[in-house]
């Protein structure tokens, strides 16, 4: 059977504006272009999953509004299976409004709106416990804690990309229960000091961006150097790889492999506008194939 996928987190909806500048502190930038498209990055994760051809599924909430049906319709065409969406009657989806400048570097503004709604009550554990991986992302700290033990009991892997935020909320139990942890390298750097959530056997995936990544095991470390690409858009870059590097593994891919995989994902993500521009199975091996 093909390997199956569900991702947890957040579901946005996403206003670009590329500008000339990200403005200083009493500054003004132009803007040159203005697009819409799905945002969050459970969600983001989810569609570039569906696109590797990997059958993928959702755990999320969104309002009734206009932007989330946008975002429901955006997914269901990417082939995603929303049954674990939750759609919030009279709430706002939250809706993210990202700063884009000529390098590709992002500043983000945004309101919460109600991405976080979906509580371990809500939760079907049949469904958890019925796929090969569970991916986590930024949500409600219990309700990753609850996924992860579910999916952990039930001998399903368990990856979690915390985000920003990873230092102010209390996700002891899921980093704990993650078998990959994905991380910036200055995350990685803030959580060196405390090892408490770390199991033997857990494996670590630093990204650098332009530098590439690495993955610390315990057997080894091993790394890629990334690809030479034309940044356009930085944003959605590390959900790409993410994808990149859970579909290989669920593959059969070695460490090397995934890094190599996860690194093309992310550059062509990297190199196309908007969060939600992931390659598709096909056009990475292109990729790799003219890069080798």
């Amino acid at each position: 059977m093909d390997p199956t996928v569900l991702t947890a987190g957040h579901v946005n909806w996403d206003v670009t504006l590329r500008v000339d500048r990200l403005p200083e502190p009493d500054g003004e930038a132009t803007i040159r272009s203005q697009r819409q498209s799905g945002g969050g990055s459970a969600a983001n994760v989810a569609a570039a999953l569906a696109g590797l051809e990997i059958d993928t599924g959702l755990i999320g909430s969104v309002g009734d509004d206009d932007n989330g049906l946008l975002a429901r319709r955006e997914l269901e065409d990417a082939g995603v299976s929303l049954s674990g969406l939750q759609v919030v009657e009279g709430a706002d989806t939250a809706v993210k409004y990202l700063l884009v400048d000529d390098t590709g570097e992002v500043s983000i503004l945004g309101n919460d709106g109600v991405n976080e709604a979906v509580r371990p009550s809500d939760l079907d554990a049949s469904r958890i416990r019925s796929v090969d991986h569970v991916h986590l992302t930024s949500q409600r700290p219990d309700t990753a804690n609850a996924i992860a033990t579910i999916a952990s009991a039930a001998g399903v892997t368990v990856s979690f990309d915390p985000g920003r935020r990873v230092g102010d909320r209390d996700y002891g139990e899921t980093l704990a229960a993650a078998d990959v942890l994905f991380v910036t390298d200055r995350e990685a750097t803030a959580l060196d000091g405390d090892t408490d959530y770390r199991s033997d056997d857990q494996i670590l995936v630093i990204t650098s961006g332009d530098d590439g990544a690495a993955v610390r095991t315990p057997d080894g470390t091993y790394t890629h150097p990334g690809f030479d690409v034309e940044a356009t858009d930085s944003a959605g870059a590390g959900d790409a790889f993410a994808a990149g590097f859970i579909a290989s593994r669920l593959e059969g891919a070695g460490f090397d492999r995934a890094l190599e995989y996860a690194n093309a994902c992310g550059a062509l993500t990297a190199s196309r506008d908007g969060a939600r521009s992931a390659p598709t199975a096909s056009e990475v091996d292109r990729f790799l194939t003219d890069r080798s």
